[in-house]
């Protein structure tokens, strides 16, 4: 399978990796996650290029991921803001933060933590069953693919009738 295939598999993963698997989309996604919503901003803040920056907010713009907006400031400048779209890949930013802070941070620790707003605690947002409210992982879940429609069914053996050929 070619890489510019990926978006039209039949795979929601694949799908999701035609639009946000290019390392520099989820550090800019990252950035946007941490507040940050200038096209600068995300520049400092990633080292990425102008130019390579520039088309990967195009493109995040263009999934409806982010939105530009005005800036609510004097200046007017241009802003990149997270559409609800984009928010919904927070779970996917949060689990590959837990991942890297178990298994790539070393001896001085995670670089950042996350707390609850709400409460002020320490959080380490958890996958939990909607309906029965437990924490789950993946030996916990089964994958079920959906059912293919039903194809043309064959006739049975012994059902043509005779001088049909």
């Amino acid at each position: 399978m070619r890489w510019r295939s990926v978006s039209e598999a039949n795979c929601s993963v694949a799908r999701t990796l035609s639009v946000i698997g290019e390392r520099w989309t989820m550090l800019i996604l990252r950035e946007a996650f941490l507040g940050r919503r200038r096209f600068d901003d995300f520049q400092r803040n990633t080292g990425i290029a102008r130019n390579i920056l520039a088309a990967r907010l195009r493109a995040l713009v263009g999934n409806d991921i982010l939105e530009r907006a005005e800036g609510e400031d004097e200046h007017s400048r241009v802003e990149y803001r997270l559409t609800k779209k984009g928010i919904d890949l927070y779970p996917v930013m949060v689990a590959m933060l837990r991942w890297g802070d178990t298994w790539l941070c070393g001896d001085k620790g995670p670089p950042l933590t996350l707390v609850h707003r709400g409460c002020g605690a320490k959080a380490t947002p958890a996958f939990v069953c909607p309906s029965c409210g437990e924490n789950v992982s993946a030996r916990d879940m089964l994958a079920v693919p959906r059912r293919a429609s039903h194809p043309a069914r064959r006739p049975e053996r012994g059902s043509r009738k005779h001088g049909a050929r």
